[in-house]
């Protein structure tokens, strides 16, 4: 492992720079997300979370920094690397599910996992593990359009661990859910903590999910204003 980062961290952002013209939308010193935790990021709209999220996971260029995933500096790879390292190394779940309508329940979950070109007989077991464990085996056959919200969702977090990431990134996962998924999409975090040692970064609002979380970081105009 690299000097560069620390044992008990998963990812390290350092001296994270991102600029509109004049606008500066992102400024960060130092982050480091820990290993088996879930890190909540909090903060006004507009404060800069979802464009932290982002250049973490390498899903937009920042213009000047390292960000450090075990031994790797993503920002020195190309970006046939960098996709290898986001189907591998990331998962993300989106406040719109994302799912891929022509496409079941079980086949948008495997499409990571097909990406990576890995045979049936290496993923479906894991498919199938994470289908039992979010209780949807009932519609591993289904379309998103035959499904609730809740179900969606957990579907979109099932093809996220498929191929058992590092981290997850969360941005504003239970936005467009009602009061009684965002409660059982809160648990299912925790039990994927407790059960898989997942390590989640998640951007949200929602100050119950936040407070769930073994750390808050507080981000304002940009800049880490405090920690938790």
């Amino acid at each position: 492992m690299s000097s560069s980062q620390s044992n008990d961290a998963c990812l390290i952002g350092k001296k994270l720079k991102k600029s509109y013209g004049d606008f500066v939308a992102l400024d960060i010193d130092y982050i480091a997300v820990e290993k088996h935790k879930i890190t909540s990021i909090v903060g006004s709209s507009g404060a800069g979370k979802s464009t932290l999220l982002h250049a973490l996971g390498t899903l937009m260029p920042v213009d000047s920094g390292e960000i450090w995933l075990q031994d790797k500096n993503l920002v020195r790879l190309d970006s046939k690397e960098l996709a290898h390292i986001r189907n591998l190394k990331f998962g993300f779940v989106f406040q719109h599910h994302q799912l891929i309508p022509e496409l079941s329940a079980l086949e948008n979950i495997a499409l990571p996992a097909l990406i990576a070109k890995k045979n049936k007989e290496a993923y479906m077991p894991r498919v199938n593990e994470l289908i039992q464990f979010m209780g949807i085996t009932h519609r591993a056959n289904h379309k998103p359009n035959e499904m609730s919200g809740g179900e969606q969702q957990r579907v979109a977090i099932c093809r996220a661990l498929v191929n058992e990431p590092e981290i997850v990134l969360l941005d504003e996962p239970t936005g467009n859910l009602d009061s009684a998924n965002y409660t059982m999409i809160h648990e299912l975090f925790q039990q994927l903590n407790r059960e898989f040692q997942q390590t989640f970064l998640i951007v949200t609002h929602n100050q119950e999910l936040a407070k769930l979380s073994h750390r808050i970081i507080e981000i304002k105009d940009g800049k880490i204003k405090s920690e938790d």
